[in-house]
């Protein structure tokens, strides 16, 4: 049978950033708890001109560009996402059509007419759902070759226990037979639960309790028929209905319940893994991949998990030797900040988290971020990774999680040498409060850095109304 995996990575991260601790200062806020606890330094932001289907288009480009890939070869683009910028047509569509008018000169125009594409939702497991639905759909299609691109804006309400955490960015994976990067075993741990720990609803709102609010904030005092006639005018108050329908990008959420799901349905998808394949996770995998919400999450999710693991190898003894007896009270404690522990994290799980600590929560690009951050950290320290085992640990908030397993191969360093993430990611513009809360607000407001795709407006037209507009 043959390997099917990655065979080349691209991204996009918006070009400007605010520092958590800038961030610190204004909402008087524990830096050092952010940075040393959390893993945060800085968070990506999306410019007025930005969004997730620009990103994804930037990626999407730069893949084609640095592997020289031809239009007509892929046969389908599948996008995760929970950043959908319309419930019906999707996401995707928009970023290819970018990709088409970008190559039109090069391969002519829509060149990508006969490749599928679409969008995959489940919160931040999104991009994974795509990931396994191409490599099924590569197996039944030999020399075929896909995409799958992840792109998403997490945007939290403003003085949120989710505001230090948001982040910006794009990841697109090229997927093939005999890949340069990574052979993917196609062995999936899964587990599924239905969940509220984190959503985006469609909020609604009585029209009259709108106007009464309206009215006594403003002290008017008007008559029954002059309420009832009032907004009769308007487009937005007379429309047939007597709600208002509001879709926001900011979720409700409940973090410590979030957590709590990941950790159950992560377990779980452990669980079912080994049912389909025993495994020596402790030693058998090399480097460890997450879904990041921050950067630090991986390390205490899967803590328990380590002790567990340990208790079954004879490193346990190591560990007694250095915190003591198991049966004390605060040996979990004295485990979790014990040296065995930290080389486990050092050599395990660090190189995935730099990135997470620049850039925030990508949702569904989050874990494949993970990857190119752990890839770049080997590629730029000269080590030596070939053949070393990688696990995967993806988690969807609603809630969804699925583990598998990946080899690396022998030419992830000529596949890898020209993302030079972290040069990128110091080469971004610092942005002021002021200018990060104006963004947030979406006021209208100049773009601060020059982007190659982009948004550019809302169409107002009659037959289409809302429909975005991008140019290059």
């Amino acid at each position: 049978m043959k390997k099917i995996g990655v065979d080349a990575i691209s991204y996009y991260v918006p070009s400007i950033y605010l520092s958590i601790e800038n961030l610190s200062n204004h909402r008087e806020l524990d830096y050092g708890k952010l940075n040393k606890g959390l893993g945060l330094e800085k968070m990506s932001i999306a410019d007025s001109n930005e969004d997730p289907s620009s990103f994804a288009a930037n990626a999407l480009i730069d893949l084609f560009e640095k592997n020289e890939i031809k239009p007509n070869e892929i046969g389908r683009i599948y996008m995760g996402t929970e950043s959908a910028l319309d419930a019906s047509k999707p996401s995707a569509t928009y970023a290819t059509d970018l990709v088409e008018k970008y190559f039109s000169k090069k391969f002519g125009e829509r060149c990508l007419k006969n490749c599928d594409v679409t969008d995959m939702t489940f919160a931040c497991i999104g991009g994974v759902d795509a990931l396994q639905n191409t490599i099924d759909w590569i197996s039944r299609n030999p020399g075929k070759k896909a995409i799958v691109v992840t792109s998403d804006l997490s945007k939290y309400e403003l003085n949120s226990t989710g505001e230090y955490t948001q982040g910006a960015g794009s990841v697109a994976l090229l997927i093939s037979e005999n890949p340069s990067i990574l052979a993917i075993d196609n062995i999936w741990g899964i587990a599924t639960k239905s969940e509220n720990d984190f959503f985006k609803p469609r909020r609604t709102f009585d029209k009259k309790d709108l106007i009464n609010d309206i009215i006594n904030k403003l002290n008017l005092n008007i008559s029954n028929d002059e309420f009832e006639n009032l907004f009769l005018g308007s487009e937005f108050w007379n429309n047939n209905s007597e709600i208002i329908e509001v879709f926001k990008d900011q979720p409700v959420f409940d973090g410590q319940y979030s957590n709590s799901c990941y950790t159950d349905r992560m377990q779980e998808a452990f669980t079912h893994f080994e049912q389909i394949q025993k495994t020596d996770f402790l030693n058998e995998w090399n480097h460890i991949i997450f879904h990041l919400p921050y950067a630090y999450h991986g390390r205490r999710m899967i803590f328990n998990n380590w002790l567990n693991w340990m208790k079954k190898d004879v490193k346990y003894e190591h560990l007694l030797d250095e915190v003591g007896s198991d049966q004390d009270e605060m040996f979990t404690k004295k485990a979790y900040k014990s040296n065995q522990y930290k080389n486990f994290i050092e050599n395990k799980i660090a190189p995935g988290e730099k990135a997470s600590s620049s850039i925030g929560n990508l949702y569904s690009a989050s874990v494949f971020m993970s990857l190119l951050s752990m890839l770049n950290f080997h590629f730029d320290n000269k080590n030596k990774i070939v053949n070393d085992k990688v696990g995967f640990i993806s988690y969807g908030s609603g809630s969804k999680a699925k583990i598998f397993q990946a080899k690396i191969q022998v030419g992830w360093k000529e596949k890898i040498k020209s993302s030079k993430l972290f040069e990128s990611l110091n080469h971004r513009k610092e942005i002021t409060f002021k200018e990060y809360q104006d963004l947030h607000k979406s006021k209208n407001i100049s773009p601060l850095s020059n982007n190659s795709a982009r948004f550019s407006h809302i169409d107002k037209s009659i037959n289409s109304k809302g429909y975005r507009r991008y140019k290059l």
